[in-house]
């Protein structure tokens, strides 16, 4: 089993992708964590062609079974994880009185009740070990509840608080819990394609978000970030 294990829970194309491959080429053996694991095969080969080591695994991150099953694997696999990225997330436009309850429960899990089940499985062994670092991507939602964006930014809401009762609980303990929002657009293949004249430079970079978080993984505990904001320079705030 590797000494240093990163577990990122909600990995795609993008950041997800990103904050795999970083840690990844920082010595961690990393633990590719979505719904659709077969989707994580070429990530996966490229990790191990460049000598890391990963892991996939099938986790559904509004179902805290499926996130405990998930993690029992990691743990009989690869062992304990120092490092928790949550990335998952869910994304539901519309009004009050336009979103279905089912649509406004999904998202809540996905978008924070997931970071409450994948952080109980790595809290025990990071306060027994004496350290352990926790990052939760938040979004411009995480700040403002815009209208017709409800079902996301209650979500991000709540995981801003989380990150926060966390911190405060865990911190003490030798546990750095960051909060980070992401307030832009990110440059994926997906945005890409719906905007296919879309200047780089106007969107969020996947590889300089996953060198933040890496950043903040290795601050020194007697300045550690519990909150940072990342946008493009030319984005309005």
């Amino acid at each position: 089993m590797n000494d240093k294990i990163a577990a990122v829970l909600g990995v795609g194309p993008g950041l997800g992708a990103a904050i795999a491959r970083r840690f990844a080429r920082g010595g961690y053996a990393v633990a590719l964590m979505a719904r659709n694991e077969a989707g994580l095969s070429e990530l996966r080969e490229e990790i191990e062609a460049g000598g890391g080591r990963s892991l996939t695994v099938a986790a559904d991150a509004t179902d805290p079974a499926s996130v405990e099953a998930a993690f029992g694997r990691v743990r009989e696999e690869l062992g304990d994880p120092e490092v928790l990225v949550y990335n998952a997330g869910a994304f539901q436009v519309g009004g009050i009185l336009e979103v279905t309850p089912e649509q406004f429960d999904r998202c809540f899990k996905a978008n924070c009740a997931g970071a409450f089940y994948a952080a109980r499985q790595v809290l025990p062994a990071m306060r027994e070990a004496g350290r352990g670092t926790v990052l939760l991507t938040g979004a411009t939602a995480s700040l403002r509840g815009s209208a017709r964006f409800a079902a996301l930014a209650t979500g991000k809401f709540g995981l801003r608080a989380l990150a926060q009762s966390m911190a405060r609980e865990f911190g003490p303990q030798g546990v750095h819990v960051a909060h980070v929002v992401v307030d832009g657009q990110i440059d994926t293949p997906r945005v890409r394609e719906m905007s296919p004249g879309r200047e780089g430079h106007t969107m969020l970079s996947p590889a300089a978000i996953a060198e933040t978080y890496w950043q903040l993984h290795t601050q020194d505990p007697t300045a550690w970030t519990l909150e940072l904001d990342l946008r493009p320079a030319v984005e309005s705030f």
